[in-house]
């Protein structure tokens, strides 16, 4: 379904409800740039590291496209898990790997109660950006130490630069990639007016400290444009 959901006024903070994941595989399509690439590079990078039977843990998978994806791709059997808190998307989520015949342990939790022991890869695709600070940092520690001695880390971030002048034209190009999807400029602003307090963003910078402030040996960018990146981390 065509993402319309911010054409008409909003009155509430954003939230992952039912009428956002009516549409949430177009909106991110529609909504974050070269979405799809970042997604295979994600995928590629990981099946680099997987064996057969590991555990994989996609933390915040709305509809599950990421986990279907690593799945029809990877020439091994892998344990896969998909963890969100909004039962709307885990139900959309559940219609697709039927579809697909793909086999994905779908559990509605806060990503902060349920295990994720003896993780080779967890992944993260524009999540961590909705978590408080505090929490957030408490969450990568909890992944660190969740991952086996040779786990990895991949995620997706919305970032922002430390430059104002720069940031400002970060902005301004994001802003223009949303009117070539399609989007009005009353949806645009409405939806920045949602997000405004429950999307928080960090910089790269801030981003890469966090992780190996947490423990792991390294990090690095493996894509980004303007203010949408993808980091790897390893254990």
């Amino acid at each position: 379904m065509k993402d319309t959901v911010f054409e008409k006024s909003i009155n509430k903070q954003f939230e992952f409800d039912e009428e956002v994941a009516s549409v949430f595989d177009d909106m991110l399509n529609r909504s974050v740039p070269y979405y799809k690439e970042m997604q295979r590079l994600s995928i590629n990078f990981a099946l680099n590291f997987l064996e057969k039977d590991d555990k994989v843990f996609d933390l915040g998978c709305s509809t599950a496209s990421t986990l279907i994806e690593l799945s029809k791709h990877s020439k091994i059997p892998l344990n896969l898990y998909g963890i969100d808190s909004s039962s709307a998307m885990l139900k959309r989520a559940q219609n697709k790997c039927n579809a697909f015949g793909v086999h994905i342990n779908l559990i509605e939790s806060d990503i902060f109660d349920y295990p994720l022991d003896d993780a080779k890869l967890i992944m993260s695709n524009y999540t961590l950006q909705f978590i408080r600070p505090l929490k957030r940092e408490k969450l990568i520690k909890k992944i660190h130490s969740s991952l086996n001695k040779k786990g990895i880390f991949i995620f997706c971030e919305k970032v922002i630069s430390n430059n104002n002048t720069l940031n400002k034209q970060c902005i301004d190009e994001y802003y223009m990639f949303k009117k070539e999807q399609g989007y009005s400029e009353f949806e645009i602003s409405q939806k920045r007016e949602a997000l405004e307090n429950v999307l928080i963003p960090y910089t790269e910078e801030e981003n890469i400290k966090m992780i190996k402030d947490a423990g792991f040996s390294h990090c690095e960018t493996l894509f980004k444009w303007v203010n949408f990146a993808t980091f790897i981390a390893i254990k």
